[in-house]
């Protein structure tokens, strides 16, 4: 694996990452919600980039993984942020951002606030809006209240962690509403099994965004992590895919 390096800011958090140079444009993995570079589908894609020369970039949102900062103190447009401070700061020319679950609505505010920089997106079980239909009016009325949400984790010994001012932070960016001006090209990949995530929301997502070049894979056996050696072989022949369309356009 390409060597941990930190970014370092002023003020605030530094940034964990993995950069690897090469033929562009570059893969810029986007992690979920309490996750973090280490995961198998992010050493697929550097794998991948490797082998096939190419650039790519892996990272730690501040308060995740090896990146410094306190988790609850961090909002959605903060990590939105981390992600384009490292981009700009290290790749030069478009990158095409692949983001899992949450990592799926940051990619897209990363596409509409720099849209100049983002060649096309691929969304694995894209969360975007989780913070509107991903609680209960009870659990929003808890994180309202006492400025922060417990839940048990599925993936994880620790618990499941919302903090109002992700939360707050989640709902002033929400995006299923109307149109989305992304004209890129756009895959999303979604597993019909995923009790985290409905797949529906893939299937609006590529409805709500104004690119006419959107492609959404749904698998009937698969679940929310898509983690599986069949998942992430079909998740890189997407990649693939995109990166030779992109080159013959």
């Amino acid at each position: 694996m390409t060597e941990l390096r930190y970014y370092e800011r002023a003020g605030q958090p530094n940034l964990a990452y993995r950069h690897r140079e090469g033929i562009g444009p570059t893969l810029v993995f986007l992690p979920g919600y309490m996750s973090d570079m280490e995961g198998s589908k992010a050493a697929a894609i550097m794998a991948y980039a490797e082998a096939e020369n190419r650039a790519c970039l892996l990272l730690d949102y501040s308060g995740c993984g090896s990146s410094e900062g306190t988790f609850e103190d961090q909002k959605l447009t903060d990590w939105r942020d981390d992600v384009m401070d490292l981009v700009n700061a290290l790749v030069l020319g478009p990158v095409v951002l692949v983001g899992s679950s949450m990592g799926g609505w940051l990619m897209l505010l990363c596409a509409l606030a720099h849209p100049e920089r983002v060649s096309a997106l691929v969304g694995i079980a894209a969360a975007p809006d989780f913070t509107d239909w991903g609680f209960t009016q009870d659990e929003k009325l808890t994180i309202l209240r006492d400025g922060r949400l417990e839940q048990p984790s599925d993936y994880d010994d620790s618990p499941y962690v919302t903090s109002r001012k992700f939360f707050e932070s989640g709902e002033a960016s929400r995006l299923l509403g109307t149109e989305i001006a992304i004209d890129c090209p756009v895959r999303l990949i979604h597993g019909q099994q995923d009790v985290d995530v409905p797949w529906e929301y893939s299937v609006q997502l590529a409805r709500q965004l104004r690119s006419a070049d959107v492609h959404v894979t749904l698998v009937k056996d698969g679940d929310h992590r898509l983690s599986r050696i069949e998942d992430v072989a079909r998740l890189l022949a997407q990649i693939e895919w995109l990166l030779e369309s992109l080159k013959a356009s």
